[in-house]
């Protein structure tokens, strides 16, 4: 049955091993610190854009109430809901099925947040415009948008005037890691194809294709959708934007 959920196939590709790309870390508390630290209204509730497997809206909800979390990804969805299952309390996070460039709700937000590169994801302009008009109506006034996402002019440089290129990440475990091949291509489109090597000598193999901005560009977004820029930042401690950080993070208050 088509519920109107366009879904790119991101679950797909990394289900069962996702977590593993992106384990719990001080990265994920400094996220669940900063976006505390910069609630306006918890009372008015929360909703995350892009919520995966719940890497920080489970952490989040326990410390602040219940979470909304919508996502395209079936599976995702799924080992969202077996984590919530796993937990003593049951969890503070609503799982929902749903496209952020369309999602409507009754409900109004104190704050909506789309962090790990989930708006690059929406590979043009207009989609990932859509999104942040998406969020923006579901804000409650005084309420608060905050974005997180790839920073263009780093990526660029790591390919040092390349097209293509490939780099290793290596992990605390002997023999673990992860390569990625990655290709910039027309219309500031990144794709990039990950190989995790396990400790068990096994691999998994995943791609995706995102869109790269600046935090300008997304200034923009969030203007056109009526929102007002309020601050950049290079990490959830409140460091400021600097070109050469990996993500930037935005952040947009409705009069």
């Amino acid at each position: 049955m088509d519920n109107g959920v366009a879904d790119i196939g991101y679950g797909r590709q990394f289900e069962g091993w996702y977590d593993r790309l992106l384990p719990d870390d001080r990265l994920t508390a400094e996220a669940v610190e900063g976006l505390l630290a910069r609630h306006p209204a918890p009372e008015a509730g929360t909703i995350e854009f892009g919520v995966g497997t719940g890497r920080i809206a489970i952490p989040l909800a326990q410390r602040i109430g219940r979470v909304t979390g919508v996502d395209s990804s079936p599976e995702m969805l799924d080992a969202l809901r077996v984590k919530l299952k796993d937990l003593k309390d049951g969890g503070a996070v609503t799982p929902v099925h749903g496209d952020i460039r369309t999602y409507t709700s009754e409900s109004r937000y104190g704050l909506v947040y789309c962090v790990c590169a989930t708006l690059s994801v929406l590979t043009t302009p207009e989609d990932q415009q859509r999104a942040v008009r998406r969020a923006a109506d579901l804000l409650v006034p005084g309420g608060r948008l905050l974005i997180e996402t790839h920073n263009k002019p780093p990526v660029l440089a790591l390919h040092e005037g390349l097209t293509r290129t490939t780099y290793f990440v290596p992990y605390p475990e002997p023999g673990t890691g992860v390569q990625t091949h990655s290709t910039l291509l027309a219309g500031d489109l990144w794709h990039c194809s990950h190989i995790l090597y396990q400790a068990d000598g096994t691999t998994r193999v995943g791609s995706e294709l995102t869109r790269l901005t600046t935090p300008d560009e997304v200034d923009g977004y969030a203007r056109a959708a009526g929102l007002e820029p309020e601050a950049r930042m290079a990490r959830w401690d409140g460091t400021p934007y600097s070109d050469r950080a990996p993500l930037f993070i935005c952040s947009y208050v409705k009069p």
